[in-house]
């Protein structure tokens, strides 16, 4: 048989349509694999596996083809049909069919696939582009009976987010964009172009009793593909390593590399107490609840951690942060530094390798203590250590532009902080007052904008779009907005609206809400830098500097760079500011250094 003869042949038997309808079938297979196995945490290796035991039977398909046909009887083989008996065309056109068909299934797969892959066009063009070394940390699933485990579940997952950021060459996106996302998103390339991420990491967490199962699996971000699944059954007394294990496993997975040190500190439990945990888990909870009995609450569980455990760094971090939001906005600050710069110390001292501590050290130090060398030193070590949390950076950045007015400089941190976590809304804040102390007021207003369309309810001592109008002296503007607020938002009567009526000519609003804040401070706690600045705006600069020094005495955070505030500004030519500058300065309280490290050690 020559080689015409034989191609001939192959036709006849319908070998190519053989051959055809099994590449296509082999494709459709392939596609529903890829798609459905991982919804199952099937192990990625069985579609590999798929796809191996497809390409050897390809051979075996065409051989036997080639060797049998389909006749009315049944299949025999070919050498045994008459070639006038075979049903070779009708059995081609039904392999012709199933072709069309298998090849239209498997195509629209593929499209889904590609359309679900790409970045919507609502997400803003200003989101980072997507980096195989990045990854976003999915809502976990409580697949507990008990509902009220909620806490362990969210706690259990930001402290993986916490182990996944000492990765030194992983990006990861922090707690506060990943929050927003619910543990089956519906299309996750629109996530992935939104935060700028390669891959995610679902989760859920089953609790029953002490017995504990916490499934993870390693997604990519872009098609969805399965890159790495775990499962862990512990014991509440051995929970405290898998935040590690993850860590390091996810690491393995995306082909990071780590160090035998960083290996070591990823799998190093941060405590070994089951009730410091348990507590901590509980605090942690709390933290999207800025309300005051809420704040209580979370530094009265994080003490019980540190008295259960006191070497746990993590929790005496978090200790530091619960004070540092109490201070300025419901309690003075002389009232809880001291506690507050313990906590902090000895995080710093129970894991000094813990960005954590660093961070809040170094925030105390700024805010409170005004000692701005140490502020420095303790934030470039946490960004030094953990270059992936936003925090760092944020704190950063908020020193450098307002301790040495380097505004450049603190925009740069900002602006990282901000890569880290796009939809973190205190970089964008912090950003635009920057701004505003530029006189860069356009740039100012479109940041503001951008912080309320991440947050509607967001509000801390002003509202973000009007503290720029009143930088720019559209009081009316403000007044308007201010108004246009709902009630709930503004909880004490707001000392920038006093400043906007002054402006217009409203004073008797102004000394109303004057009125009402002195009334307030006689039963609680007041920052008197707002009661000064509502004094500017009327031209009582004898009651203004009263106020700025019980401010001084109280250890406000704006006291500590009051030129940084425009709301000061009617006060900045009168030599009485130069003397608060003068007294601020040599108000620093100096936290005792450890010859040995350099770190900061309390005696």
């Amino acid at each position: 048989m020559n080689l015409r003869e034989f191609l001939a042949e192959l036709k006849r038997r319908r070998v190519y349509n053989v051959a055809t309808a099994y590449v296509v079938g082999s494709w459709l297979l392939v596609q529903v694999a890829t798609q459905v196995l991982p919804i199952f945490a099937i192990a990625d290796w069985i579609v590999r596996l798929i796809v191996v035991l497809l390409i050897i039977g390809f051979p075996v398909v065409v051989a036997c083809a080639w060797a049998f046909e389909i006749t009315p009887k049944g299949i025999k083989r070919g050498a045994e049909v008459a070639q006038r008996r075979t049903i070779a065309r009708r059995t081609g056109r039904k392999l012709v069919a199933v072709v069309i068909a298998c090849a239209a299934i498997a195509a629209g797969l593929t499209v889904s696939r590609f359309i679900t892959s790409r970045p919507s066009n609502a997400v803003p063009s200003s989101t980072a582009k997507s980096d195989s070394k990045s990854i976003a940390v999915l809502t976990f699933e409580n697949l507990s009976a008990d509902k009220t485990n909620e806490y362990f579940v969210s706690g259990m997952r930001d402290e993986i987010i916490t182990s996944l950021a000492r990765v030194r060459d992983l990006n990861v996106r922090s707690h506060i964009s990943t929050g927003r996302n619910q543990s089956h998103p519906e299309n996750l390339g629109a996530l992935s172009h939104e935060l700028g991420i390669g891959s995610v990491l679902k989760g859920s967490v089953q609790k029953a009793g002490d017995d504990v199962l916490i499934n993870v699996q390693l997604l990519n971000a872009g098609s969805g593909q399965q890159l790495w699944s775990q499962s862990y059954r512990r014991n509440m007394q051995d929970v405290f390593s898998v935040q590690g294990e993850v860590a390091q496993q996810v690491a393995e997975a995306l082909k990071i590399t780590l160090a035998p040190a960083q290996e070591e500190k990823l799998l190093a439990p941060p405590t070994t107490s089951v009730r410091a945990h348990e507590m901590f888990l509980r605090a942690h909870a709390l933290g999207a609840h800025a309300d005051e009995e809420s704040l209580e609450a979370k530094v009265a569980l994080l003490e019980n951690a540190v008295a259960e455990d006191p070497h746990y760094a993590m929790a005496w971090g978090d200790l530091a942060g619960a004070y540092l939001t109490i201070a300025d906005a419901y309690r003075a600050p002389r009232d809880v530094l001291i506690p507050m710069r313990h906590a902090a110390l000895m995080s710093v001292q129970n894991d000094e390798g813990l960005g954590v501590g660093h961070i809040w050290l170094g925030a105390v130090s700024m805010l409170y203590d005004r000692n701005f060398p140490l502020a420095r030193r303790e934030l470039e070590r946490a960004v030094a250590l953990n270059p992936n949390s936003p925090d760092a950076h944020r704190w950063l950045g908020w020193y450098l532009a307002r301790a040495e007015r380097d505004f450049d400089a603190g925009r740069g941190e900002l602006q990282r902080a901000r890569t880290l976590d796009p939809l973190y809304t205190w970089p964008l804040m912090f950003e635009s007052m920057i701004q505003i102390a530029s006189g860069k007021y356009e740039s100012a207003r479109q940041l503001a904008e951008q912080v309320m369309e991440i947050d509607p309810r967001f509000f801390y001592d002003v509202d973000p779009i009007a503290n720029v109008y009143c930088a720019e002296g559209r009081w009316q503007e403000a007044v308007q907005r201010y108004e246009s607020l709902a009630s709930e938002m503004l909880t004490r009567p707001n000392f920038q609206l006093a400043i906007c009526y002054s402006h217009i000519g409203q004073t008797d609003k102004t000394r109303r809400i004057l009125a009402d804040l002195l009334a307030l401070s006689q039963q609680r706690y007041v920052d008197q830098a707002h009661v000064a600045a509502i004094y500017a705006s009327l031209g009582e600069k004898d009651k203004a500097f009263a106020a700025l020094n019980q401010a001084c005495d109280d250890r406000s955070a704006r006291v500590s760079t009051p030129r940084f505030y425009p709301w000061l500004s009617p006060l900045f030519a009168d030599p009485r500011f130069d003397e608060l500058e003068y007294k601020v300065a040599h108000s620093a309280s100096t936290t005792p250094v450890s010859e040995s490290d350099g770190s900061p050690n309390e005696h």
